[in-house]
């Protein structure tokens, strides 16, 4: 019997990983304190839970259209069109299960073997995988924390080529927490607007932001890039319902309705209980957004700051999303006990073993030397944490 060589070319999720690593070692009576996890630690607010209680009641338990409820489709097309300044009718908007299976409908819609997906590096974990799953073949563009993260418009433009079929922008980034401003978008956009080649466009952070950051749609740009953009959200991060498995995404009526295609014959439709809540989600009450996103500034402020005061530990100060990527190469080479620390993995590892710490290697991200941390817990945690990163590594030498 055989696996498919599909199935060989990916790897698990590595931020999954961690997280199960660590939860472990907790059915163990261990204390472990994880950074690893990239969800809200709040509950899901009371109005949209009690709007899938009321769905229960009502019997809303059966089949939904494939796509989603015609109900969710308008209130994701109201907050399209008043938040991002962007017109989607109905049938250019499907709603999946979860933005994480939106991303891959698309990539499986408009990627064949052969293609080159273009991706910015840091990345989220799942994107070159994705590609991979598609048959396409990852082609990374670089960059770095002098520049904020974000690409050059040289450095996107040099990656793209005849065989480019899908180009990825993330803002605000995971693993990094980097917004790409307005300014810096406009540089990308004579690039990003040439060629036969579509763009993906992950928001699923935009409402995770700080320091009045302003995150801009790259499909409100102009014309030629609302008819090229596949604009990707969701609930999960926004809202706190990373369970319920709600995302959507908007763009072209044809890719949409391939994607569409993809998804009649593989989940079919989203948890019909869960899109009653996602209606509520967007069109009900946005107080207790702001109060975690509030939550969320204090306890990024702090932890970046912490960081910044280990020795040879440098961090951006992100724009977004709930998580820091500090660089932690001045401890890569070193080692205690008798154990070397030659890579991220190692690193994290080692804090894993000695300090009961879970972090994320950033060579999982594209960025060796690099640790992703989430801060999506409680400040209480974060401090306990730091400390113990910063006891740990003092033992390097």
């Amino acid at each position: 019997m055989k696996l498919s060589e599909r199935s060989k070319l990916i790897k698990p999720s590595p931020t999954l990983a961690v997280t199960a690593k660590a939860s472990a070692l907790k059915a163990q009576g261990i204390d472990v304190v994880d950074f690893g996890a990239g969800e809200p630690d709040f509950d899901t607010p009371v109005h949209i839970k009690d709007a899938a209680k009321k769905a229960l009641d009502q019997g809303f338990t059966k089949y939904t259209p494939a796509t989603g409820t015609l109900e969710l489709k308008k209130a994701v097309a109201a907050k399209f069109e008043k938040e991002n300044n962007l017109k989607y009718a109905p049938e250019q908007i499907i709603v999946s299960c979860g933005a994480k299976h939106s991303l891959y409908n698309l990539f499986q819609a408009v990627l064949d073997p052969g293609d080159e997906i273009v991706i910015i590096a840091p990345y989220w974990v799942s994107y070159p995988d994705m590609g991979l799953l598609a048959g396409a073949r990852p082609v990374f563009v670089p960059t770095s924390a002098k520049s904020g993260f974000r690409p050059e418009p040289k450095a996107l433009a040099a990656a793209i080529t005849r065989k480019t079929a899908l180009v990825v922008v993330n803002s605000p980034s995971n693993p990094t927490g980097a917004g790409i401003p307005e300014p810096e978008l406009r540089k990308l956009q004579p690039v990003l607007e040439e060629g036969d080649f579509w763009v993906v466009s992950d928001e699923i952070y935009e409402k995770n932001v700080y320091d009045n950051f302003k995150p801009v749609s790259v499909a409100s740009l102009s014309k030629r890039l609302y008819e090229k953009t596949v604009t990707v959200n969701g609930v999960s991060k926004t809202y706190a319902m990373t369970g319920w498995r709600i995302g959507y995404a908007a763009g072209d009526k044809e890719v949409v309705k391939a994607m569409g295609n993809m998804q009649s014959q593989s989940t079919s439709n989203p948890n019909s209980i869960a899109q009653k809540a996602a209606v509520e989600a967007l069109i009900g009450s946005q107080a207790e957004v702001a109060v975690m996103v509030a939550e969320f500034k204090k306890r990024r402020d702090w932890i970046v700051d912490a960081l910044r005061r280990i020795p040879g530990v440098t961090c951006n100060l992100p724009e977004g999303a709930f998580y820091v990527f500090p660089d932690f190469n001045a401890y890569l080479g070193k080692s205690a006990a008798g154990k070397g620390i030659k890579d991220s993995v190692a690193l994290s590892e080692f804090l894993l073993e000695d300090a009961r710490v879970a972090v994320v290697p950033g060579s999982a991200f594209g960025a060796e030397g690099c640790l992703r941390l989430s801060y999506a817990t409680s400040l209480e945690i974060i401090k306990e944490g730091i400390k113990r990163i910063a006891d740990a590594v003092k033992k390097l030498k």
